[in-house]
């Protein structure tokens, strides 16, 4: 797909099961820190489970966790936008796959899906990037909020009607008042008066 990339290297999605799998063993460090009990048993099992290889990728994770922040944000160099809610951060020679969290944009073959598209791009293409990390979804992405130049993407393009509010996963309830104001204006894929949701455009496309 043309437009929006930058040259980088090729994302590494097992990045983010390193970066989980980092995170866990930080934890159990501190268990074993305070004197637990559980410390000799998890030290067996380390020791009986894992592998040189699997121990010297553990220790990439939690190179990368500590390069990502103990916050769990991180800020990067947006080098691709995919469509209306995902987008690909650098960080340190790294790609990172992030959807925003909390929205759906329209799909590319959708209305709007091109626009919304160009609207994120137009947000974020090439500059810095802070993701505040929420979680990861079925596809191995980052879950996050973003925020570029000072602007919280993720309302933006809710507020641009480049985007509808994910009621499924909402924490923000401040989004659904953006939204409201984005009808009411008819902005973007509220020009229509009923405009199919993508989730429902996605389900009746895997249905036939």
């Amino acid at each position: 797909m043309g437009g929006f990339s930058a040259r980088g290297s090729r994302a590494d999605f097992g990045s983010v099961a390193l970066l989980r799998e980092g995170r866990l063993l930080l934890q159990f460090g501190a268990v074993c820190l305070a004197g637990h009990e559980g410390c000799a048993r998890l030290s067996l099992w380390l020791n009986r489970k894992m592998t040189r290889n699997r121990l010297a990728q553990l220790l990439l994770g939690l190179t990368l966790f500590g390069a990502l922040g103990s916050a769990q944000s991180f800020t990067g160099k947006v080098v691709s936008v995919h469509d209306g809610d995902t987008l690909t951060v650098l960080v340190d020679r790294r790609q990172f796959r992030v959807r925003l969290s909390e929205i759906d944009a329209p799909e590319l073959k959708q209305p709007f899906g091109h626009s919304s598209r160009m609207s994120l791009a137009n947000l974020c293409f090439e500059k810095l990037a802070t993701v505040q990390e929420v979680g990861t979804d079925r596809y191995r992405r980052i879950l996050g909020r973003v925020t570029c130049g000072g602007v919280n993407v993720n309302a933006e393009q809710v507020r641009r009607g480049m985007a509808w509010v994910f009621d499924r996963y909402l924490r923000d309830q401040v989004l659904y008042s953006i939204q409201s104001d984005a009808k009411a204006s008819r902005r973007g894929l509220w020009v229509d008066s009923s405009p199919v949701f993508p989730w429902e455009w996605r389900e009746a496309k895997s249905g036939r």
